[in-house]
């Protein structure tokens, strides 16, 4: 739903307007992450990542399937979403499942709305007139305080924990967590305070500068994150992808992958938004779950990592 590169230059904009005087720390400072976690160098490492668990059963089920095919291992659970309950019992069933949280301050599509955890009474920054989650992270970003997301987001990991789910890790819907430099040093406030990775790349560094000094020498990076784009052509689906197999470089990369079922309930819940919605999370689906994609890991010795084995660092002294 909307996840892309793109809304990241808001961040990054504001964040040269905000460095601090003192010099920031360089990249480098941030150790790389395939080392720490005892890999070689050389070693190509990828997380197969499917978005968006809990929106839509037909998300949930394919995800499953995904899942048992050993090529899709991790994916994140959207807490606020109507299908939530199917996801927790699956979590509580297969408790080895790496499964994070995929934090929601925005409800996008046309017809299919939800609002938070928390009440507008209790966080009336969150909601847009119609009294859901604002439809787009710009939106959600430059109307939201700080302090009432921070206490949304806390709110989905409890209701998560309740439910069962024992998180690996933290991202954001629609990177809206990431728009600006307040949210963002807020989100990577709770992931410390939960003991949870949070998701962030390498590549954002160059960008926006204070990253590193936030993170600081133990922060968990991984060094690319790559998803599809709505100018790959469905018809070029699963060369985009072979391409991107075929010249993955070393280190750690999350491919974001958003899979469904072009089925009547996913159509009904993308109407009007082909970016992201039926027919696209089928393409995904059956590219990641084929043979053809397996043969290319093992032809191309891609090792499959997950964020739960990513977590273990942050227990070590």
């Amino acid at each position: 739903m909307r996840r892309r590169l793109l809304p990241l230059l808001l961040l990054f904009a504001l964040a040269r307007c905000l460095a601090p005087c003192a010099p920031a720390q360089t990249p480098a400072g941030v150790r790389p992450l395939a080392a720490r976690l005892g890999y070689p160098a050389g070693a190509k490492l990828l997380i197969v990542h499917a978005d968006d668990l809990g929106a839509a059963h037909s998300v949930n089920a394919a995800t499953v399937k995904g899942f048992e095919t050993g090529l899709v291992n991790s994916g994140s659970v959207m807490v606020p979403c109507p299908w939530l309950p199917e996801i927790a019992a699956y979590a509580r069933a297969h408790p080895e499942a790496d499964l994070g949280l995929h934090l929601t301050l925005t409800s996008e599509w046309k017809t299919y709305r939800w609002g938070g955890v928390l009440s507008k009474e209790r966080a009336p920054t969150l909601y847009d007139r119609e009294g859901y989650l604002y439809p787009t992270e710009a939106e959600a970003a430059a109307r939201i305080d700080v302090r009432e997301a921070e206490a949304e987001i806390r709110a989905q990991i409890e209701r998560a924990r309740a439910f069962g789910i024992r998180p690996t890790h933290l991202d954001a819907h629609m990177r809206t967590l990431y728009q600006t430099r307040p949210l963002f040093e807020m989100f990577l406030r709770v992931a410390r305070d939960n003991r949870l990775p949070a998701l962030v790349s390498r590549e954002w560094f160059e960008r926006a500068p204070f990253l590193p000094a936030a993170l600081g020498p133990d922060g968990v990076v991984i060094d690319r994150l790559i998803d599809i784009n709505p100018s790959v052509p469905a018809a070029r689906w699963a060369e985009y992808y072979t391409d991107l197999i075929r010249n993955l470089r070393p280190g750690v990369t999350q491919l974001i992958v958003h899979l469904g079922h072009d089925d009547e309930e996913l159509r009904a819940v993308a109407l009007g938004h082909p970016d992201w919605g039926a027919a696209w999370r089928q393409r995904d689906f059956d590219f990641v779950t084929s043979e053809a994609f397996r043969r290319l890991l093992k032809e191309h010795d891609v090792k499959l990592i997950t964020w739960r084995e990513i977590g273990r660092l942050l227990a070590k002294p």
